[in-house]
């Protein structure tokens, strides 16, 4: 399994059932192939869609994707709808979950995912609506960049997204939960120790190592 699949698995078990998820592109998106078959978890999408379902193994149908633009699937009993009635759901307060790719995270657990100064960017997609509109976020990121540098850092210097902190924050390294006070330390990966956390972290944090959260599943 990869790094990514690690933690898309990792934030699967967040999920409950009944929740309305949506999932942001990149490692979001594969999320939705380790959603517990048990749980009834219905995955909402900017462009129109609640009950996206599993990455297609086949063909895929090329009208039926995400809002990355991404081939999917849908559950029995999914709809469609226009942007503007999703947008709704989004600022409505009917999300309970959205899982989010990002560029890099403060020490505060703001984050920054949708401009890099300098380049070309097509559009801002629903970052902002989801942050201040859904009950909780979760993100989901590598703990570095391809460069090695860390992505959680004392102060963003990226566009921030929202003022809004998020809940939890889900490498291949470690999960981290924030409050008011910024970082904690609730997870390390397997075979990782704090000390390495540590050291590819640049934000401070707090250690509080929970017993009661699931763990990662290799």
């Amino acid at each position: 399994m990869s790094a990514k699949e690690t933690i898309a698995k990792r934030a699967a078990r967040f999920l409950g059932n009944g929740d309305i998820v949506n999932l942001g592109i990149g490692i979001p998106t594969l999320v939705a192939d380790f959603i517990a078959p048990h749980l009834s978890v219905f995955l909402h999408t900017e462009n129109g869609i609640l009950g996206v379902g599993p990455t297609p193994l086949n063909e895929p149908d090329p009208n039926l994707v995400n809002a990355g633009k991404l081939p999917v699937t849908v559950m029995t009993g999914a709809s469609y709808f226009d942007s503007a009635s999703s947008f709704a759901m989004i600022r409505g307060g009917h999300i309970d979950v959205s899982i989010l790719g990002v560029l890099q995270m403060d020490e505060m657990g703001r984050i920054a995912n949708w401009a890099v100064p300098g380049k070309a960017v097509l559009g801002v997609g629903g970052a902002m609506d989801l942050l201040e509109g859904s009950k909780r976020i979760i993100v989901t990121t590598l703990h570095t960049t391809k460069a090695g540098k860390p992505k959680l850092v004392k102060n963003l210097n990226y566009p921030l997204t929202s003022e809004r902190r998020v809940d939890f924050i889900i490498t291949e390294l470690a999960v981290f939960a924030v409050d008011d006070r910024g970082l904690i330390l609730v997870e390390t990966g397997p075979g990782i120790t704090v000390e390495t956390v540590k050291e590819k972290t640049e934000a401070d944090f707090r250690i509080q190592l929970n017993s009661e959260f699931v763990g990662f599943d290799m």
